[in-house]
């Protein structure tokens, strides 16, 4: 919120804390070295003003009343919702609907020399679209020919059919004529995205909800990778999908055959009349002018072009992704994936594309897709899961900066900065390092850091497409599978009641497998899972306990021919019959009594219900087990943190303590803002 707007005089005041201003910023440029071009929905009366940001070096912000404009057709009026925005030489080109009941949907360009342009209402053209994305993406070195591209779903209705389909589409456009499409692109084309998996018996499988567009950048400019994000409408499975287009097959699109019907109950069939000249959708050059006829510009195209781009609008030929299958496909997440970067990454093995996934619920999946060399099928590696903001809040945009090697993430809480790697996480193994097999990361001896192109090839150990540690760390710090290793933890379950070892595998690709050796013999063998012992995500689960389960259990990873113990949990079984005579019939009816001691308020601790059946454990662990029950109960309750909080006020206010109630809670604590939310 950078201005305020009061309807219905508008008065454009800088921002103070206690100015509720209504506006949220939906439009915000880069215009020049000094200047940001910011427009906000103003209460529902849109504006646009330009933001002083100052030289380099300097820290100003600061807003010029006199360049607030009005923002209709430029910003929408509500502070959520589809919409899409690109500035191209001083012009604004904007993808949204320009009134307040939102059914004037349109494309539209402002600001600049030029006159301001706009599609017609007309649903042929647009139908309740959803503007996602809009990119200035070049033809070829001549400027004239740069092509302003918007990607968006709308509504169609099939000739048999009367349901709505969702589709996505991509489309380009040219100013208008002098007396057709007055103040109207000349040209409207669009196109059809395809984004489905092949199936059985030529049935596909079809993503049709775009939600993000990223463009990967190269060298030229004029041939950049586009990568779609889509989700599925269908009601028999959610899921997402990442599919790559190349703008090669988007202009052999728009250069193909256009789509025709005669009436809309008839279907769609590729037009094979005559084509007027010029053709709708190429730019004026030295190419379209002849000697009697000159084309400055689109407005000196005939009547005859411009009424045949009006009624042809559709290309016949959809766009189909890159292999004609998606990159990427994620089915029964347990959250929607929204907002889509990507990264290409330079690796020891090659470049890799590293996927950053924004969710509904505040996190990020960082993905790499990696090509089988043995076949055309790809593998998709899950490299980190990052819970950016506590709160369940939806991603609403994501910006990647490679030269600080971070990624921005933003929502309705604030903006959050995140690492692109963090190597050190992933161990002090060259084997831990490689296993992890992100593509940023390399062993370089010591320690698993940053890739450097740069560094010495010597101790550097990086495998992002096999990831054998056997091979890679042979004479490097490759840790051995020693069960004695690993720290072991004492578990104590009563027989017939349910009891849970955990194990956590460091690398969601590392199959688990679970080994128990009985004393006195030494010999491990494998846990047999059935309907009582259960092998979950998070390690074995005793739905109920028998006495010869008690025993050492090993929790093992397996990957790439690499294993590695992970736990180590000695599990004790106490017998029914002694829990019985422990603890008699009668005793439950007593009242319960606290096993924790209060300072002041209780003159003597009763006995802790523990040591009740600490007769039942062999003497050389009783006093282990006796802290280790204290510091379980006593550390993980509430109880001291409300005791203390007493005291203090005690301390303060000189009341007598036993005489009050419950402590209330503080204001502060009750409406705490996520730790997220303030960092940003």
């Amino acid at each position: 919120r950078l201005f305020h707007q009061a309807p219905p005089n508008p008065s454009p005041l800088l921002l103070s804390p206690q100015t509720d201003c209504a506006n949220y910023i939906r439009v915000l440029h880069p215009y020049n070295r000094t200047h940001l071009l910011a427009c906000g929905t103003g209460a529902f009366h849109p504006i646009c003003a330009f933001i002083y940001v100052g030289h380099r070096g300097e820290h100003t912000f600061s807003l010029d009343p006199a360049s607030v404009d009005p923002g209709r057709g430029r910003c929408p009026h509500e502070p959520s919702g589809a919409f899409a925005s690109t500035l191209i030489g001083g012009e604004l080109y904007t993808g949204l609907t320009a009134d307040f009941l939102g059914r004037d949907p349109g494309i539209f360009r402002s600001m600049g020399t030029r006159s301001a342009l706009r599609t017609e209402v007309d649903q042929h053209l647009l139908n309740d679209p959803k503007f996602v994305a809009a990119h200035m993406i070049p033809d070829n070195d001549d400027r004239d020919n740069d092509k302003a591209y918007f990607f968006f779903t709308e509504k169609v209705v099939e000739a048999d059919s009367k349901e709505h389909t969702i589709v996505s589409r991509v489309v380009r456009n040219d100013a208008g004529g002098q007396r057709v499409l007055v103040n109207k692109w000349s040209t409207f084309n669009k196109a059809r995205l395809v984004c489905s998996v092949p199936g059985p018996g030529g049935i596909d499988t079809y993503f049709d909800e775009l939600e993000d567009i990223f463009l990967l950048r190269t060298k030229d400019g004029k041939s950049p990778e586009i990568y779609a994000l889509f989700s599925t409408t269908s009601h028999v499975f959610q899921g997402s999908a990442v599919c790559v287009y190349r703008m090669a097959d988007i202009r052999e699109v728009f250069n193909g055959p256009f789509a025709h019907r005669e009436s809309p109950h008839h279907h769609w069939g590729a037009y094979e009349g005559r084509v007027p000249y010029p053709r709708p959708g190429v730019c004026p050059s030295k190419t379209t002018n002849q000697p009697r006829r000159q084309y400055s510009t689109t407005k000196d195209f005939p009547d005859e072009v411009l009424h045949f781009a009006r009624a042809h609008p559709l290309m016949y030929k959809p766009v189909y992704a890159r292999h004609r299958r998606p990159l990427l496909v994620m089915t029964d997440l347990p959250h929607r994936l929204r907002q889509l970067v990507v990264d290409r990454v330079e690796a020891e093995d090659g470049q890799h594309d590293v996927l950053f996934l924004g969710t509904d619920a505040g996190s990020v999946l960082k993905v790499v897709v990696l090509q089988k060399t043995s076949s055309s099928t790809t593998e998709e590696i899950v490299l980190e899961e990052l819970q950016v903001f506590k709160v369940p809040v939806p991603i609403t945009q994501m910006e990647i900066s490679v030269k600080r090697q971070m990624l921005y993430v933003g929502s309705s809480l604030g903006v959050a900065q995140v690492q692109l790697h963090q190597c050190e996480t992933y161990g002090t193994a060259c084997a831990e390092c490689c296993l992890a097999r992100d593509p940023y990361c390399t062993w370089d001896g010591s320690a698993c850091t940053r890739y450097q192109p740069s560094s010495k090839r010597r101790y550097r150990r990086q495998d992002t497409r096999h990831s054998n540690p056997a091979h890679q760390c042979l004479d490097q710090n490759l840790t051995v599978d020693d069960f004695e290793s690993t720290e072991k933890k004492v578990l104590y379950g009563a027989e017939n009641n349910s009891t849970f070892l955990e194990c956590v595998p460091r690398s969601p690709q590392a199959s688990v497998q679970w080994f128990v050796q009985r004393p006195p013999d030494e010999q491990r063998d494998e846990v047999k899972t059935d309907d009582r012992i259960l092998q979950t995500e998070q390690g074995l689960l005793f739905r109920k306990l028998h006495r010869h389960d008690a025993g050492i259990y090993y929790c093992k990873t397996l990957e790439h021919g690499f294993t590695q113990t992970v736990a180590k949990t000695a599990l004790e079984v106490i017998a029914s019959e002694q829990l019985a005579h422990t603890f008699p019939r009668e005793r439950w009816d007593e009242p319960s009594r606290l096993p924790c001691p209060e300072p002041r308020l209780v003159p003597q601790a009763p006995k802790a219900w523990f040591k009740d059946i600490m007769h039942l454990i062999s003497s050389h662990n009783l006093q282990r087990v006796e802290e280790y029950c204290t510091r379980l109960w006593c550390g993980s309750r509430p109880y001291h943190r409300k005791s203390k909080l007493a005291q203090d006020k005690h301390a303060l206010a000189g009341v007598d303590v036993g005489k009050k109630g419950r402590t209330a809670k503080p204001h502060s604590e009750r409406s705490r803002v996520p730790r997220q939310a303030v960092a940003t």
